[in-house]
């Protein structure tokens, strides 16, 4: 069933265009939002935040409806794959702006240039993921190999927090861009670079941003191939993606202080990437053997929802306990 307003094709070039369009507006107003330094308040994360989700969840609808229910399923499991390993990424950027002690009022314009670095190099890789899928089979065996390599990476580091904490000088992009540049001692508002000493001098903010951008290649890495893992549509990889980042400026803020309580998220994560990428490999194995299993969409998108559930669950259960236990101690 297609809807008579919009009869279109998925993955069309005339969708792709009002899509990136729409993207780039939704970027180019949130630039406008941050043009002017502030320090984001906690309805207007939420405000934003809200706004961020209703928009895929209304696309959905309508992805559903023009599509069908297998394109609306898919849709949804990649947007909420997607949008819980943001929330892991968003644990990463936290240590980050506290490592170089970014101004809380130049948060949100690192935060955005990231996003935006980020959605660029994924649309890399899901151009290479789709002609890599179109021309080599095994493809998907290499997909299913990273995610489960990165679930046991999760894993590890979720049993080892505290492998967490993040030298600035220690990083690569900070050692190369020193060599080339002096660095100022201090933040200088907004400007990632000033001239002082009658020199070209870049400023911690650069810094920052450049530390960002850097992870963003590394989670392009396992994020693009989670979602081939629930669609091989190269247009709702990108959607999913596009939309899990764009409300990660404002997400950032609102669970800014309830990152730290989500104590058991990584083992969720972990086993998250390690099922998407038995998919993968089941999927590649279908291919050659016909009595080798598949996994639909249905049961992927049930089995995501499950594991986020009780790990959020777990977490708060642990933190209630855990605060509990502090409390007593501190009772005389």
């Amino acid at each position: 069933m297609t809807l008579p307003i919009l009869e279109i094709a998925i993955g069309s070039p005339e969708l792709w265009t009002i899509s990136i369009a729409a993207v780039l507006a939704l970027f180019v107003l949130d630039f406008v939002i941050t043009h002017k330094p502030h320090e984001v308040s906690m309805k207007e994360a939420l405000g934003w935040s809200a706004f961020y989700v209703a928009l895929p969840l209304a696309f959905g609808v309508w992805i559903w409806t023009a599509f069908g229910a297998q394109r609306g399923l898919e849709f949804y499991a990649g947007y909420l794959v997607e949008k819980s390993l943001s929330v892991d990424n968003l644990f990463v950027f936290m240590l980050l702006l506290s490592s170089f002690a970014v101004p809380r009022e130049l948060q949100q314009r690192v935060l955005l240039i990231g996003v935006a670095g980020a959605l660029v190099l994924r649309g890399i890789f899901i151009a290479l993921g789709a002609a890599m899928l179109a021309n080599f089979t095994w493809t998907f065996l290499l997909f299913g190999a990273i995610l489960i390599l990165t679930a046991v990476k999760v894993l590890r580091d979720t049993l080892n927090p505290a492998e967490h904490e993040i030298d600035p000088n220690e990083l690569r992009i900070v050692q190369v861009v020193r060599r080339f540049w002096p660095v100022t001692d201090n933040y200088r508002g907004a400007r990632m670079s000033v001239i002082e000493n009658g020199k070209r001098a870049v400023t911690p903010l650069a810094l920052a941003t450049l530390a960002i951008l850097a992870t963003d290649v590394v989670f392009a890495v396992d994020s693009v191939p989670a979602v081939y893992g629930i669609t091989g549509d190269p247009y709702l990889v990108f959607v999913t993606n596009a939309f899990a980042l764009l409300g990660l400026r404002a997400l950032y803020f609102v669970l800014e202080g309830a990152l730290g309580a989500l104590t058991h998220l990584g083992y969720g994560l972990a086993a998250i990437l390690a099922f998407i990428g038995a998919k993968l490999v089941l999927h590649w194995g279908h291919g050659i053997w016909a009595w080798v299993p598949e996994v639909d969409t249905l049961f992927s998108l049930g089995v995501i929802v499950a594991i986020l559930g009780v790990v959020i669950t777990t977490s708060l259960i642990s933190n209630k306990r855990r605060n509990a236990r502090r409390d007593e101690a501190l009772v005389p």
